[in-house]
């Protein structure tokens, strides 16, 4: 897109959009929204980058293997979350019968492991976002490829 209107408010805009979806996922616990709907908002604003300038630009922000590892990794905590609390002699992702620290409720370091857990849950939707994109495109260009007939 050679927009330069497009281009100049993404770039002013984006910062912004990021911040507030870190805010949301960090504060899901304690208000309405979490993890899912602040990852979802910090990985638009990631495509949104990659749709203003380029590709190249996106990649730039977070590329494919670090989108695909960031998956992974949000899976991968959210269970290990789960998996402490059997350890402690909870049951699966529980909080208060896993001892987990449950501070002073309406404080952001309160809700015991949920603020983790939404933390977890953002970077795996905002991955999520970034690498269905980066497929879609992918995809889309081999599709339109001359040299690959029946791609």
């Amino acid at each position: 897109m050679e927009d330069q209107i497009t281009r100049l408010t993404s770039r002013l805009v984006v910062p912004f959009i990021q911040v507030y979806g870190i805010y949301i996922i960090l504060h899901g616990h304690l208000s309405p929204g979490g993890g899912f709907s602040g990852g979802a908002i910090f990985g638009a604003s990631l495509v949104l980058m990659a749709l203003a300038f380029n590709l190249s630009a996106g990649v730039k922000q977070i590329s494919h293997q670090s989108a695909s590892l960031m998956e992974s990794g949000g899976a991968l905590g959210y269970a290990l979350v789960g998996l402490i609390a059997l350890l402690w002699g909870g049951n699966y992702l529980a909080n208060r019968a896993a001892s987990f620290p449950l501070g002073r409720a309406g404080e952001l370091f309160s809700g015991g492991a949920i603020p983790v857990i939404t933390v977890f849950v953002g970077m795996k939707v905002a991955s999520t976002m970034v690498t269905l994109f980066y497929n879609l495109i992918e995809g889309e260009a081999k599709v339109g490829d001359p040299e690959k007939p029946g791609a």
